[in-house]
């Protein structure tokens, strides 16, 4: 799968669960950058009317969608991280209809690079041969833990069997070209966000 868009130049943003992530690539997008958000992408094809609806009501029966039509996210998690084998089933269905709308919007990109936002990223170990760079947001486990308790409302034991599945802060640093220190507030994003897009533009407008 090609995620180039109008250049070859495109960054992979990635980081655990609550690091920050979302607001670290709605900083590059103010900025002219083109944002694509797999997270996004893959709750549009499980939203009501989604691509990825029949297949999962076939595979895991349609208690799993809401009357509305969605996906159950809740009982969907709840399964998934207790059952490895229901995982691999529900990425057998989502990530190639990920990638499809990944490469479409790739296609359309206008900016003066790309940013692809993966949460996944270094678990994939498909990403680092499709994009330029790795840029990683990072804050301490504890303040991971803190931020999604409270965004989300799940208990503790939950968010942390959440970060027990994904890489770990040593894991995706030794994978990162750059990275992001999220550890205080927003404001303190802002800088760190003008220093690598300013970077990235310089490498982006390089022949």
């Amino acid at each position: 799968m090609s995620v180039a868009g109008t250049g070859d130049f495109s960054v992979g943003l990635t980081g655990g669960i609550g690091s920050g992530k979302s607001t670290v690539a709605d900083l590059f997008a103010q900025r002219g950058v083109t944002l694509i958000d797999t997270d996004l992408i893959a709750h549009k094809l499980t939203e009501p009317g989604g691509a990825a609806l029949p297949a999962i009501a076939s595979a895991f029966g349609s208690q799993f969608l809401q009357a509305d039509g969605a996906m159950n996210r809740a009982m969907m998690r709840d399964r998934v991280f207790s059952n490895p084998v229901a995982k691999k089933n529900l990425e057998a269905i989502l990530h190639p209809l990920i990638g499809q709308e990944v490469t479409r919007a790739a296609a359309q990109a206008t900016g003066l690079y790309t940013l692809f936002v993966v949460p996944l990223l270094v678990e994939s170990g498909r990403w680092r041969e499709r994009v330029t760079r790795i840029l990683v947001v990072d804050c301490p486990e504890e303040l991971q833990i803190a931020r999604v308790m409270q965004r989300n409302g799940l208990p503790e034991e939950q968010v942390r069997a959440i970060m027990a599945s994904q890489s770990t802060r040593a894991q995706r640093s030794a994978a990162a070209d750059d990275l992001i220190c999220n550890d205080r507030d927003a404001a303190a994003l802002v800088p760190q966000v003008e220093r690598l897009h300013a970077l990235y533009s310089a490498l982006a407008a390089q022949p």
